[in-house]
């Protein structure tokens, strides 16, 4: 089981019921039937109904299809970095704390999730977290204007593990075009996964985009910030192994 398991393409309701899931419409555009996630059963404990309350009004943000206004979102001006789907936060919370100079934009439609961040964020004195609780597609397309972002985090996206449900992983061509285009020069596209195939697929994806640049031989060394959530810790028990992947913007 992976850490995350809400930021996984899928075809969106209005989708043709006929269209192959993961796959648009002849004249369709990629973003109008994929999605960034999978809506997960889960309940929202009080702990997080009562983050949502106190904390949600200060760090969550309204989804608008205009460019963000960073420095009035975060109080700020700091590198930007994207999220796309965090789970139930803890490596986000961790990220934000060792990197308190850099601004961490994270989408992610799990209730669940979104509270048990907001719940971190209020325990540990976050402050330079903003969650958008929408389709980080959407977000991408209407609000980050291209060079607008200084990094993506993609940890753990859903794997699709049959083959026939791999069209509808996160990781594909289209979305990572879309996310290396809003890069600013040198910025960085960071994901990773414990799914072998899956790093496989990513490792092409992302090799195939002409304006990213691998910063290692395949994959990367895991960086310092992130750190090994106890999903990890207990895949690793089992003998599961981790890939991490990061590309620069040239």
């Amino acid at each position: 089981m992976t850490e995350h398991q809400t930021n996984a393409a899928a075809p969106g309701p209005d989708a043709p019921q006929d269209a192959t899931p993961g796959i648009a419409p002849a004249g369709v555009a990629y973003p109008k039937t994929i999605k960034s996630y999978v809506l997960r059963a889960g309940r929202t404990t009080t702990g997080q109904a009562k983050a949502f309350a106190e904390v949600g009004p200060q760090f969550l943000l309204n989804y608008q299809a205009e460019p963000l206004d960073a420095p009035a979102a975060y109080g700020r001006t700091a590198p930007l970095i994207l999220e796309i789907g965090f789970g139930m936060g803890e490596a986000t919370a961790h990220i934000a704390r060792v990197r308190p100079d850099d601004n961490f934009l994270c989408c992610e439609v799990h209730e669940p999730g979104v509270g048990a961040l907001l719940k971190r964020i209020s325990e540990q004195d976050i402050k330079n977290i903003r969650i958008l609780r929408h389709d980080a597609v959407e977000v991408i397309d209407n609000m980050l204007p291209e060079a607008s972002i200084d990094g993506v985090h993609i940890f753990f996206p859903d794997p699709w593990h049959k083959k026939k449900h791999n069209k509808r992983r996160l990781v594909q061509s289209p979305l990572i075009a879309k996310l290396a285009s809003r890069l600013k020069p040198g910025g960085y596209l960071h994901c990773a996964t414990d799914w072998e195939p899956y790093a496989v697929q990513m490792l092409e994806v992302l090799s195939a985009e002409p304006t990213l640049a691998n910063t290692a031989e395949g994959y990367a060394p895991q960086p310092d910030y992130r750190p090994l959530t106890k999903f990890e810790n207990r895949g690793i028990k089992l003998g599961h192994g981790v890939w991490d992947l990061v590309f620069r913007k040239k």
